[in-house]
């Protein structure tokens, strides 16, 4: 019988950015090699986006995902066999399948026949991956659990089209939680609306060994950014109903890092003052599911997030799908 007193909560975090860093004025260049035209000042202005990460040729979402891993499981200090549950969020997997989880429980070494799966909900990817985790862990089905947002985004980038391939970049981040009987996950908050699946998708299927549709991304940015701002306010205020809490009780707001103007206005809806709002979009860019995970370890590892707080995380992505939890770290 599952203990009724049984939490989830944070021991570490880990993250991983690919060595090349592209800056806004170096990827202007390329692109005007193609006949993009684009600036510095142009991606600014709309997103607040300054450079982002590329990872190396050959180098697959799961090498990403080992690395932050590692660094989570070594901030945790368990051990990587106990780890009974690995659950990866991510939208460019190496391969259709088996799973990205499958392939970096094996790059782990972890060899007890623990469950590994991949979650798909696009950027709301880690915010889903968190609450089913906690979920598993109330149940008394898991123990010890891994969840990673990992994507190389670069991959399905058309990079004739300056309105999407500015916005994206590759990366990692993970975190260890662990049944506890200390809170950790106090709420979570998921939703999903498949009747505007056409504003942000990859459509395209493999049939007979070629793709069919389209490989790369596409985004009506007017239609994301309206639907955006809208949902994000609402399922932080649902998180924070079902953890009993206020805004003003909020130490840090770890919103998904796609565009500074969306950030800016959930921030202030929920009337946080801006310095209670981790930023890293800037220097990552917009990672889809590997944006709050990043997020978290840079504050964790800069101080910033300390034990004790409460943090709330808020996603929204293609699908669409929309989640927030609300975690004491």
């Amino acid at each position: 019988m599952a203990q009724t007193n049984l939490y989830s909560r944070v021991l570490g975090t880990g993250s991983y950015l690919p060595a090349e860093r592209v800056t806004n004025q170096e990827l202007a260049d390329r692109l005007a090699k193609q006949g993009v035209e684009t600036s510095d000042e142009w991606i600014v202005a709309r997103t607040g986006i300054h450079a982002r990460h590329f990872a190396a040729p050959g180098q697959t979402t799961s090498d990403l995902a080992l690395i932050a891993s590692q660094k989570a499981i070594e901030a945790a200090g368990v051990d990587p066999q106990s780890i009974d549950l690995i659950i990866v969020a991510t939208s460019t997997p190496d391969f259709v399948f088996p799973s990205t989880a499958c392939l970096l429980q094996n790059k782990l070494g972890i060899r007890n026949g623990g469950a590994a799966f991949d979650l798909q909900a696009v950027c709301s990817g880690f915010a889903y991956g968190v609450a089913t985790v906690d979920s598993f862990i109330r149940s008394g089905l898991n123990r010890t659990a891994l969840v990673v947002g990992a994507e190389t985004f670069s991959r399905i980038l058309d990079f004739k089209d300056r309105t999407t391939c500015v916005l994206f970049g590759d990366g990692a981040g993970a975190v260890v939680l662990q049944a506890s009987d200390e809170p950790g996950v106090l709420s979570s908050a998921l939703h999903a609306d498949g009747s505007h699946s056409g504003i942000l998708c990859t459509p395209g299927n493999v049939n007979g060994g070629v793709v069919e549709g389209s490989a790369f991304l596409y985004m009506d940015g007017q239609a994301v950014f309206k639907l955006a701002v809208n949902v994000l306010e609402k399922v932080a205020v649902e998180a924070l109903d079902k953890a009993k809490l206020a805004p003003e009780d909020i130490d840090w707001l770890i919103p998904h890092q796609a565009n500074i103007r969306i950030m800016q206005s959930t921030c202030r809806k929920l009337h946080l003052p801006p310095e209670r709002m981790v930023v890293t979009v800037g220097e990552h860019g917009n990672t889809s599911a590997a944006s709050i995970p990043l997020a978290l370890d840079v504050a964790v590892r800069d101080g910033r997030v300390k034990r004790g707080d409460n943090v709330l995380i808020e996603g929204v992505g293609g699908g669409f799908t929309w989640g927030a939890s609300v975690i004491r770290y």
